[in-house]
């Protein structure tokens, strides 16, 4: 057993460490410098088995960490009336009893139990057993560690914060020997991640018995804990045998494992299908444009529906709130100086409101599956100047999608700052619809040029550019962090309007001189 568990940590470390190694080599700024034959650089190879090592640790420990700390420790303290002791007692049961049936590992159908089982064909008890001890004993760890720190932070006695992780594991252990148990009388697997209706009502319930309960003054008395943590141990020693003795697990894993990889692609299947049929086709419509002016007013005129659903919705949410406000601003005069002071005070909010509603990701999915994909593979479609003119096309109709938003959003505030009071310096009302009109295009030209430069999608459509989740992930927190600024509404959009002219110009030339490397299919 003991080679079986080196076999299966070595697979899941491998896979980890490509992983890393691959994302390292998607930084431009980093893959430059990068050797070749990086998969095979003894030092880099240990700076990544060392990040995956750290990986490894974080992950047995800060999920475990944040659940005493979020889920019971803290809830714990919002409950004025009771035994805190017992409270604690009352929830980690309760909640045992769910993450047991919800976090079973062995009917959770992963890459690295394809790769062992399916492709190398490993022993299928052997390796069950092994990994499948290997998670139990990071959580007995990780729940004897903090089950000490957080259950003597609550009162526990030191002999019940060590019954926590066993009582845990013997759960565990149980809820798998029931699933093996009813897998050999019906001959079916049930996915862990494909629970059904019946277990989602009883897990609300518990959840609601776990924190409701409480609120009404009831938790389960200290002493029925203890004796449903023991209880909760015994069954888990009892059960060891079942587990240990059952015969099938090699039937068990190719039936999940089967269903996951079929679903998987029945899910991709059924996003091309999906995508297919609101592909609106007119044979009757011509079209007197030439070269990739022709070609994108084709792509416009059937992706229509795709492309203008969400943001003709995005628009009506918005003047159905900004309506809302107005009448609010009628009836509630009180309300008018508050409405006032966020138009002249909090424009930067708008940012992050911008974020949310631009449809720059969604509309290079549609360039991408039913447009680039194919015209990929044709080395004129990567030329630099046939790049930039079907970049500027491009734009063009982005801006088109999110200006209707942009503009409801736009006008709708101006209205409002009128309607609240007004301002001295009637330039502000200018300058609020403008700068809202240069954050929406700002967002087209983002995401587009993120698009062109870094091209994250593969022939399946997956996106696999970990470098395009970081910039995505970035844009998110500088956004958050305009939110926070205080900048009156002249200063902000003037530095708006700047900052959007000046990115435009920048990510023309961008495109231009880098995106015939970039933009490219992905392995």
């Amino acid at each position: 057993m003991n080679r079986t568990l080196k076999i299966a940590f070595s697979l899941k470390n491998t896979y980890r460490v490509n992983t890393i190694l691959y994302s390292l080599k998607q930084i431009p700024l980093i893959k430059s410098i990068l050797p070749q034959e990086l998969y095979c650089d003894p030092d880099i190879k240990i700076f990544a088995n060392i990040v995956s090592g750290i990986w490894e640790v974080i992950k047995a420990f800060l999920g475990k960490f944040l659940y005493f700390l979020l889920m019971i420790t803290l809830v714990v303290s919002l409950y004025d009336n009771g035994s805190q002791r017992e409270i604690f007692l009352h929830l980690f049961v309760l909640l045992t009893l769910i993450g047991a049936w919800v976090n079973t590992y062995i009917f959770n159908p992963t890459k690295d139990k394809y790769y062992a089982l399916i492709l190398l064909g490993m022993d299928a008890k052997e390796y069950a057993l092994v990994t499948y001890g290997y998670e139990l004993l990071k959580v007995l760890v990780a729940y004897l560690v903090f089950g000490l720190i957080f259950g003597s932070m609550r009162g526990l006695p030191v002999w019940q914060c060590l019954m926590l992780p066993f009582a845990a594991a013997g759960t565990k252990i149980t809820v798998v020997a029931y699933s093996l148990w009813d897998y050999e009388r019906t001959g079916i697997a049930v996915n862990e991640n494909q629970v059904g209706v019946m277990v989602w009502i009883l897990i609300g319930l518990g959840l609601a018995a776990a924190y409701g309960l409480p609120v009404l003054g009831w938790s389960i008395p200290e002493m029925v804990s203890v004796a449903l943590l023991a209880w909760g141990i015994l069954l888990g020693v009892m059960s060891m045998r079942k587990v240990w003795t059952f015969q099938e697990y090699r039937e068990v894993y190719q039936q999940l494992l089967t269903q996951h990889m079929s679903q998987l692609e029945e899910v991709k299947g059924a996003a091309k299908r999906q995508s297919e049929k609101v592909i609106q086709i007119d044979s009757e419509a011509g079209s007197s444009r030439k070269g990739f002016e022709y070609l994108n007013e084709i792509f416009i005129r059937r992706h229509q529906k795709i492309l203008w659903k969400s943001s003709k919705r995005i628009a009506a949410i918005c003047l159905g709130i900004i309506s809302v406000v107005i009448v609010g601003i009628r009836f509630m005069p009180e309300f008018k100086g508050l409405v006032n002071e966020f138009m002249l005070m909090n424009l930067p909010y708008i940012v992050f409101i911008m974020y949310f509603i631009n449809r720059g990701t969604g509309f290079t999915n549609v360039l991408f599956m039913n447009c680039d994909h194919s015209l990929l593979t044709y080395s004129f479609y990567k030329r630099p100047e046939c790049i930039l003119k079907l970049f500027q096309i491009r734009l063009r109709e982005i801006m088109k999608v999110n200006l209707l938003p942009a503009a409801v959003i736009g006008v709708g505030l101006t209205l409002l700052l009128y309607l609240s009071g007004g301002t001295n310096e009637p330039l502000n009302y200018v300058m609020l619809m403008v700068s809202v009109l240069c954050i929406s295009m700002f967002f087209s030209v983002h995401y587009l040029t993120i698009y062109y430069l870094l091209q994250p999608y593969n022939a399946g459509t997956e996106i696999k550019s970990g470098t395009y989740r970081m910039v995505v992930m970035l844009t998110y927190f500088v956004c958050y962090g305009i939110m926070r600024m205080d900048i009156p509404t002249f200063v902000f959009g003037l530095g708006t309007i700047i900052f959007c002219v000046a990115y435009c110009i920048i990510a023309c030339v961008l495109v231009y001189k880098m995106a015939p490397k970039t933009f490219r299919l992905r392995a």
